[in-house]
């Protein structure tokens, strides 16, 4: 019999020839894989790789160059996976191409690029690439006016999401450029960006850029005002530094208490709590990281950039750092940033972090400002700012984005604008139709020369700075600088300004100021505008309205308690003088400048004295009564009372006539009648003094003041004096005595209707709309042909006014006011 053994024996040899053969087979074809890959000139495979990627991105898309695929031994892999090749990808001269419309013929192109794929986790459909080596890449970025732009691409529509995750650890390159072409913001600039070499911590960064600053303060503002700036950054961080600790201090308190009466606090454990820090820290201590384990970690800077070019026409330069690439495909990791730079004479500069870069969610900055006015920064950020003199800011930028509602603050920010500080927090309110700007700000120490240049009133030189091109005429004082209201219906406001205590210049009375401003669609409104004025207020609301041409405007003046010795502080003779000046007025004009508004201004302007004193040898003075001036200069000064002085303008057209202007005394009545020209700044006032009481040795004549703002003339009316001169010379020549005859003034007992007078100031002031000319009631007619006529004549026509039955209280005149 046939055993059956040898039979099982060959099946299992057979087997083991058939897994022989097979494992040959595998190496063989492993071999001849590898020596394919090895040898494969992968340049043949370029035309189907460029068709493949142009169809991806919906742009042509070419490699120039070589394309090559090596294998090499993993890094930092141990064990067998040490054993497993990654392939290494590299092409040369990469090219992406622009739309037709484009002036540049690519979009992005690219020396070399080369990188390696782990092997391994492509079984689960993980791509997974170590690092990316970028070699010279350059990108064009381009954007039209109608919104077409070039970094747009058409990918093909996808059916569901992808099985495939590519999960990136690294992106190095060496030198880059980026050129952008925006039409639609008027921006034209290069950017040139490397690798730092070293991570920069953005604590080293932030010291840098404050001494820099401030620095680049002192240009501008000059040395002083640098110290300034820093004694007032330092006290406003020491402040906040306070307030954090008491918070701190009062969090902790509060925890640790309700801890403890819980009884829930385990053994030798703390509760603390947190409050901002001061401005600086506060930057570094939000764009803190977090390592792994949860420690803090500060954020580096891996990137610079340096820029030049024009944005909105103006010119720019600067240069900056950037986190790592990688920093932004992480939403949580804070993304540290760093710029400086110089937009025309502006100077910005920041350090921070920005929170989610990839969609902007929000910013958390260090801001530095500077530059000749704080107009200029319409170009740069669309705000509508005031005309000043040189400034200079420091503080926090915080904000968040959300599409169509972003809201930014710049917080506690500290200045000097001018030779005035500046302290306050301003937030911009992204809206519909316009955004917002609201705030509060104070100025401790305000310079009221720095107020000059909000209506063009400020000196040649400074107007040079800031480049304001409009000449101020040599023979006018009323600014003719237009106001530029094509900016008003950019933005909306709401924002007030303090002005605890005003340095003045020369004998100017003013105390303070404050003032609540809003614009809303191009209309300006200041109400108040209020000033403290030689111990009383002056308080302002006016409208402009800039939404149509020419501006049309409005507005009201209060005039409160204005003491008569605060006016005149340096006359000598007023120092003694008693009583307070109130008075309103309604005027309303059109026109772009101050100087147009005033020519066109038409209403009504009063004023009133009230229960006061003045020297008897200011009034005897002007009435030229010789020997009483000379005697009260030998003999005293003493003071006379007021019993009333009332001033009430009509403006029409901007000429100012008085219907009564007038000062009636125990000894003497003053009246005054002439036109003010608001429209060429000249003067026609004559000035009538009749004395009460007789009088020896007068030289009574009328006075006048003629000639201009700019430069005006006071005197004696020459014809009057001279035909009482050529008297005394006549009578002198048949008696000696007769000659004192026409210098003799006999007393004038006929007192203004002071109690008329006040009634008729009781009534308001009126203006009518803008544009349209004043036209005075039948009372104000018969007021104003009472003061009309030949000289001398005025005081005599208001003094037959019938008194009215009651008599006004001068007291009461602007009671609760």
């Amino acid at each position: 019999m046939t055993s059956p053994q040898p039979k099982a024996r060959g099946v299992g040899r057979t087997l083991a020839r058939i897994f022989a053969w097979l494992a040959l087979l595998v190496v063989v074809l492993a071999a001849a894989l590898a020596v394919f890959i090895l040898t494969f000139d992968w340049n043949r495979a370029k035309p189907w790789v460029n068709e493949k990627v142009s169809e991806a991105i919906g742009r042509p898309f070419a490699i120039e160059g070589d394309l090559k695929v090596g294998w090499r031994a993993p890094a930092g892999e141990t064990g067998w996976r040490a054993w497993v090749p990654w392939p290494r990808f590299s092409a040369t001269q990469i090219e992406v191409a622009n739309p037709d419309w484009a002036k540049a013929p690519h979009f992005a192109t690219l020396d070399e690029i080369d990188f390696e794929v782990m092997v391994l986790p492509l079984v689960a459909r993980d791509i997974v690439i170590p690092a990316i080596n970028l070699v010279n890449p350059s990108v064009d970025v381009e954007r039209l006016a109608d919104g077409r732009n070039n970094w747009t691409f058409k990918l093909p529509a996808s059916s569901g999401p992808s099985t495939w995750k590519l999960d990136l650890h690294d992106i190095a390159f060496a030198k880059g450029n980026i050129a952008v072409s925006d039409q639609q913001t008027k921006t034209d600039v290069q950017i040139a960006v490397d690798l730092l070499g070293r991570g920069i911590p953005i604590g080293e960064v932030m010291q840098q850029q404050e001494a820099a600053s401030r620095s680049g303060s002192a240009q501008v503002i000059g040395a002083a005002g640098a110290r300034r700036l820093a004694q007032q950054a330092a006290a406003q961080q020491a402040s906040e530094a306070a307030a954090a600790s008491a918070a701190s201090a009062g969090s902790a308190a509060g925890q640790t208490g309700a801890a403890s009466e819980a009884g829930s606090a385990p053994p030798g454990s703390a509760s603390t709590g947190t409050a901002p820090a001061s401005a600086t820290t506060a930057t570094a201590s939000t764009a803190s990281g977090a390592q792994p384990g949860g420690s803090p970690a500060e954020p580096f800077y891996a990137i610079g950039w340096t820029l030049k070019g024009t944005y909105n026409k103006t010119p720019v330069s600067g240069t900056g750092k950037l986190g790592g690439v990688l920093a932004l495909q992480d939403p949580k990791r804070p993304f540290p940033v760093q710029a400086d730079v110089r937009a025309g004479d502006m100077h910005i500069a920041l350090v921070g972090t920005l929170t989610d870069p990839a969609h902007l969610a929000a910013v958390d900055l260090r801001l530095w400002l500077q530059g000749e006015s704080m107009a200029h920064l319409y170009n740069l950020t669309g705000v509508t700012l005031p005309e000043t003199p040189p400034y200079a800011t420091e503080g926090r930028f915080v904000g968040a984005f959300h599409p169509g509602a972003s809201e930014f603050r710049y917080e506690q920010f500290t200045g000097r604008v001018g030779g005035s500080d500046l302290n306050g927090t301003l937030a911009y309110v992204q809206r519909t139709p316009r955004p917002l700007l609201k705030g509060d700000l104070v100025s401790n120490l305000l310079q009221f020369s720095d107020l000059a240049p909000i209506i063009g009133a400020d000196s040649s030189s400074s107007k040079a700075k800031r480049g304001d091109t409009v000449k101020q005429p040599a023979d006018r004082v009323i600014p003719v600088e237009p106001f530029r209201t094509d900016r008003w219906s950019a933005i909306d406001a709401d924002v007030t300004f303090t002005g605890r205590h005003i340095v003045k210049q020369g004998s100017l009375p003013i105390s303070d100021l404050y003032t609540h401003v809003v614009m809303t669609d191009g209309v300006l409104a200041l109400d108040p505008l209020r000033f403290g004025v030689a111990g009383g207020t002056l308080a302002t609301r006016l409208t402009l309205d800039g939404s149509g041409v020419p501006l049309k405007a409005r507005g009201t003046v209060e005039a409160r308690h204005l003491k008569l010795k605060q006016l005149f502080p340096n006359f000598q003779s007023m120092q003694s003088a008693l009583g307070e000046v109130n008075g309103d007025a309604s005027l309303s004009a059109t026109g772009n400048s101050p100087a147009a508004l005033a020519a066109t201004s038409n209403g009504e302007v009063k004023a009133l004295v009230t229960q006061g004193r003045i020297s008897r040898l200011l009034m005897e003075a002007a009435g030229l009564n010789v020997a009483n001036v000379v005697y009260e200069k030998l003999f005293g000064n003493r003071d006379v009372e007021i019993n009333c002085a009332a001033a009430d303008f009509v403006a029409t057209n901007g000429v100012l006539d008085p219907r009564v202007f007038a000062l009636d005394t125990d000894d003497a009545v003053i009246d005054i009648d002439g036109p003010i020209n608001l429209r060429d700044e000249s003067l026609d006032l004559k000035i009538h003094p009749h004395t009460k009481g007789f009088r020896v040795f007068s030289l009574r004549s009328p006075l006048y003041a003629k000639g201009t703002f700019k430069n005006p003339h006071v005197g004696v009316d020459a014809t009057a004096l001279a035909l009482r001169g050529g008297a005394m010379v006549g009578l002198g020549l048949l008696n000696p005595f007769a000659a004192l005859i026409p210098l003799i003034a006999p007393s004038n007992n006929k007192p203004l209707p002071c109690g008329e007078l006040m009634a008729q100031m009781r009534t308001h002031p009126v203006a009518p709309p803008p544009g349209q000319a004043m036209r005075a009631g039948p009372g104000a007619a018969k007021a104003a042909a009472g003061s009309t006529g030949n000289a001398g004549s005025t005081g005599n026509a208001a003094r037959t006014v019938r008194p009215p039955a009651v008599q006004a209280d001068p007291s009461t005149l602007y009671k609760g006011s």
